[in-house]
């Protein structure tokens, strides 16, 4: 134990409490910020037995990994400390325990399996679309908070997309066999997105059924029904289920379903009790057509800005992935909605539009299907304007590349300057 482990004070910024857990490379503490009072997950990492096994450029990448996917299902890290000896991860602390031990008292019904499928299938979804790979997903690895929502942890065994070699494939064998898919232990490369897939399938398979679909006493007869897809579904399976499941564990990469095909599925789509997707903007009426500009009230200003300073036009959220901005300015509506037309002609989009909103439709499909966005201008005053920008359908990274790419320099000769010279940021 290092002399900061024994005063229990790391770096002047933790209290370290009580032991959580360990593994072969790491233990995990509770830990408080001393400044906020809130509590954390300290995993430490013994430098020495790292460097030893050869294992400092995986837990390198673990870091980096962990800091490209922010998401409301993935465990966050906070941030990474070191002594001489000793490596810190400070991550959120998930105190609803593994989904393996709900699992383990007896499978779950239909509609919990699909709540919890349907937060992992997000959070694999975005870990993709940012070219990271889990590799190792199985019920152990994947946490539940006080709430019940699903968190995604362990990214000690992730790639990167430029972790593939020429043929565009993996070629490490990593993961837990029983969830490891056929062409991972055959080791001639491997998609990764295919590879979660499987395991993806075989977690839902176990929240429904209570038990593993390939299971032999004998790691090589395991192995071979996983390379034939040699399992079973239980008779309470729907047949939806049944066909969702089959289409995941395919043995067959090539035809083994997407995770586009996945949300797409009736069984995938159908609504659970607590509704965990955002709310989206609503489509515009015909009879808004004549509407007048919006006006605010104070409280609304205030809600629109994270002080009274509207300054930042173009307002940063806290979280990385952004679905929405704002920006001020003193040309009329009529100014903001021909910007925001002309824009929609060169990126490909349909219009729809009122006196104070605008809504843009892509034509093309993107990763998420067709991109949507609405505009909603708000009066301050007569002559100042806010205008709120958002995602109302597609994927959020092509919706960010497009407002830096298309949109903020469209825009940029009817932003409001602040008095002050303080200009928005390019």
């Amino acid at each position: 134990m290092s002399p900061e482990e024994k005063c229990g004070v790391l770096h002047g910024k933790y209290e370290l409490g009580r032991l959580l857990g360990h593994g072969s490379f790491a233990k995990v503490y509770h830990a408080m910020h001393l400044q906020t009072g809130k509590s954390v997950a300290m995993k430490v990492v013994g430098k020495e037995k790292v460097i030893q096994v050869g294992m400092m450029e995986q837990i390198k990448r673990e870091i980096s990994i962990m800091k490209m996917v922010k998401h409301p299902n993935i465990v966050n890290l906070h941030e990474v400390m070191a002594s001489k000896t000793k490596i810190y991860f400070a991550m959120d602390l998930i105190k609803g325990g593994e989904l393996f031990s709900k699992v383990a008292k007896g499978r779950l019904k239909e509609d919990a399996a699909r709540k919890y499928f349907q937060q992992l299938i997000s959070a694999i979804d975005f870990c993709h679309s940012r070219g990271v790979y889990h590799r190792d997903l199985k019920p152990e690895n994947v946490l539940l908070d006080e709430e019940g929502n699903l968190k995604v942890t362990d990214f000690g065994l992730s790639a990167f997309s430029d972790h593939l070699r020429q043929d565009g494939l993996l070629h490490t064998t990593c993961g837990t066999p029983a969830y490891v898919a056929p062409e991972v232990i055959g080791n001639k490369g491997y998609d990764g997105a295919k590879a979660d897939i499987w395991s993806c399938g075989v977690i839902l398979y176990v929240l429904l059924a209570g038990f593993l679909p390939f299971q032999d006493d004998n790691i090589m007869a395991m192995y071979n029904k996983i390379h034939r897809g040699d399992f079973k579904c239980p008779p309470w399976f729907s047949s939806e289920t049944r066909r969702l499941i089959t289409k995941m564990l395919d043995p067959n990469p090539n035809s083994r379903i997407s995770i586009s095909k996945i949300m797409e599925s009736v069984w995938f789509k159908k609504p659970v009790s607590r509704k965990l997707n955002e709310k989206k903007p609503k489509e515009l009426p015909e009879e808004e057509s004549g509407k007048e500009t919006e006006s605010l009230n104070a409280f609304h200003i205030i809600s629109l800005s994270q002080g009274f300073d509207l300054s930042p036009l173009f307002e940063e959220k806290l979280k990385m992935e952004k679905e929405e901005m704002r920006f001020a300015t003193t040309k009329p509506a009529s100014s903001v909605i021909s910007k925001l037309e002309e824009v929609a002609k060169t990126g490909k989009f349909s219009i729809k539009k009122s006196d104070s909103c605008i809504r843009l439709k892509g034509q093309e499909s993107g990763r998420k299907g067709k991109l949507g966005i609405a505009a909603d201008i708000f009066a301050i005053t007569p002559s100042f304007l806010v205008v709120e920008v958002k995602k109302s359908s597609g994927d959020t990274l092509e919706y960010n590349q497009f407002c830096s790419k298309e949109l903020r320099p469209a825009l940029k000769d009817i932003l409001w300057t602040s008095p002050t010279g303080n200009s928005p940021p390019a």
